[in-house]
Order: C-alpha cells, then sequence, then structure tokens
C-alpha cells in the first residue's frame, strides 16, 4: 500500500522590509491589502502567515501596534492559519520599538533574527529607475553602512519576552553562525524543541545561494540540533522556487511570498501572494509532497492555538 505523502509546511512572508513600493505595484501596503492579500496566500496553501506593516500612506515599514490591529483580526477572522509577526521589523527600527506590536498581540509565532549581520538592500537602487516615495533612496542606501543589530542581549530579551506569552518562534538563520548562536540558547535552555529554523539564502552580508550553501547548512544544523528542529528555506530573489525545491526534496520545508520575492518567474512580477503560494504547492505535488494545513503545522511546532492570542 503507497504510504501517505509527506506534509510540507508552507509560510508566506506578506509584505515585509526588504523590497519598497517602487519596485512592483503590487507589494502590499495597505491594511485592506495586506488583509486580502495574507486571505489569499492562506487559500492557496500557506499554512503560517509572516506578516509586516507599513505606513499606508508611504509604504515604508512601521511597528506600530495600531497599523497591526487593522489587519490582523480580519484575517484571524477570514482563515484559520496561523499568524505570525516580525521582531525583525526593519533596520531602523530599535529593539523596542521591534518588540511593540508581537508583545501587544501576542501571537502564536514570532520570527527571530539569530544575529547581528551586514544586510545589504543598496545593490537595488541601482537597479530601480524612478522612486515613488522619497524615504525609498535612504532607506536603501542606509543598509550600506548600517549593521543589522540582534546582540545575545536582544536575543534574550526577545526570547524571554515574547516566550512569557507562549509564543514560538520562527528562528531566522542568515549564516552558519547564527546556527551555532541558536545551538548556544538552546544548550542554555532558552529555546524548547521543537525548533523552527528558517535557513535564508541570498541576502547580501549573510551566505548565498550556491546549493553547496544550502547543504551546509542542513548539514550544520544536523550536527549541532539533531532531532529538535524542524528545518524550513528561504531562497530570496530570484532563487526562492530552486531552492525550496531543493530543500523539499531534502526534506525540508519553505517559505515564499512578497517579502522575499517579488518574481514569480523570470521577468514576470507576481501580482499577489497567493500566486506565488500556489506554484510553490504545485511544486510540491510534482514531488509528490502535500502542503501542511495550520492544524498541522500547529502539531508539528507546538503551537498555543488562535484562541490564545492577543487580537
Amino acid at each position: 500500500m503507497a504510504s501517505a505523502a509527506r506534509k510540507v509546511i508552507v509560510t508566506c512572508a506578506i509584505t515585509g522590509s526588504i523590497h519598497i513600493p517602487s519596485q512592483t505595484p503590487y507589494l502590499p501596503i495597505t491594511p485592506d491589502q495586506i488583509a486580502e492579500s495574507a486571505v489569499g496566500a492562506a487559500e492557496a496553501g500557506a499554512a503560517i502567515l509572516h506578516l509586516h506593516a507599513r505606513n499606508p500612506e508611504t509604504g515604508q515599514p512601521t511597528p506600530d501596534p495600531e497599523v497591526f490591529l487593522q489587519f490582523l483580526p480580519r484575517i484571524k477572522e477570514r482563515t484559520d492559519a496561523v499568524i505570525n509577526i516580525t521582531t525583525g521589523g526593519a533596520q531602523t527600527m530599535t529593539v523596542d520599538e521591534r518588540l511593540a506590536g508581537p508583545q501587544r498581540m501576542k501571537p502564536e509565532m514570532c520570527s527571530l533574527n539569530m544575529g547581528s549581520m551586514n544586510f545589504g538592500l543598496f545593490p537595488m537602487a541601482n537597479r530601480i529607475k524612478e522612486f515613488k516615495y522619497d524615504w525609498e533612496p535612504s532607506y536603501l542606501e542606509m543598509s550600506r553602512g548600517h549593521i543589522f543589530r540582534n546582540t545575545f542581549a536582544d536575543i534574550e530579551r526577545l526570547l524571554q519576552t515574547m516566550g512569557e506569552h507562549g509564543t514560538r518562534f520562527e528562528f531566522e538563520c542568515y549564516d552558519v553562525g547564527h546556527l551555532y548562536n541558536l545551538a548556544h540558547f538552546l544548550d542554555r535552555g532558552l529555546v524548547k524543541p521543537p525548533i523552527f529554523v528558517q535557513t535564508i539564502f541570498g541576502i547580501l552580508g549573510g551566505i548565498g545561494t550556491d546549493p553547496e550553501d544550502l547543504l551546509h547548512m542542513k548539514r550544520t544544523a544536523d550536527r549541532l540540533l539533531g532531532n529538535d528542529y524542524v528545518w524550513s528555506i528561504l531562497g530570496a530573489g530570484r532563487h526562492q522556487f530552486n531552492l525550496i525545491t531543493m530543500g523539499a526534496i531534502m526534506g525540508g520545508n519553505c517559505r515564499t511570498g512578497m517579502e522575499d520575492n517579488i518574481y514569480l518567474g523570470k521577468g514576470e512580477l507576481a501580482t499577489s501572494n497567493a500566486e506565488m503560494v500556489a506554484k510553490t504547492v504545485r511544486i510540491l505535488r510534482e514531488l509528490s509532497l502535500e502542503p501542511a494545513t495550520p492544524d498541522e503545522a500547529r502539531e508539528m511546532l507546538q503551537l498555543k492555538g488562535a484562541a490564545n492570542v492577543g487580537f
């Protein structure tokens, strides 16, 4: 008798701090757009929705809890997907600002960056012919001389603050050293299994996008974390679909969406997050894999459930 298809957790990052409105007219910006895009992604097969907030007037990333409150309850009302709020925010935000929304919302999951790093967005400026908003060029250029701060003290604070609410984490690891940082917190008992490890490839300042880079991160995570982790793959930009395909074949889960990549294919802008999730699901099914439901993801990651959030 044929065995059941392996279930793969699909995370969709709806809108974030990497891309800017001048790059695509389809980037969700307003609360209405974010809510509709998130619901569409969930209906297409995403079990987890990773969410940032943006200033509705300018599209600039914002940590304002009042903006989060304009779309999170609407998403929760219309879908059973796991809601995952960023604690990374944007490089321009303080840790206090990055904590403001998650601490008030008490979500099932939050992202957590596992180390300080150079986070180079400035090369994007050379590919944009005309900027839509005044803040965009300086926002990209800022990353040339700015360190994205995630110290050990910052990580401890985020773990303790959000852990008190029963929130679990999407641990974002942009390089091998971040896996060692995560193992350090596991050894100290500040992180509890199962650990959801999002290995991230293709951000300037982090590990690259060669298949060997993915293999190296997987081997290192296996050695450091053993059976205590659930692995997921994030490929930035044009590397999104090839790396999540490779990772899925190797037993991983995957993250897609317009925070990480704005193209559905070469030269073809994605018009929605639902399109990107649908393509991801098609890839999985061609590999005889199936997207996990939100409740299956909750069970795999031991989440507290949607009834226990603060919104």
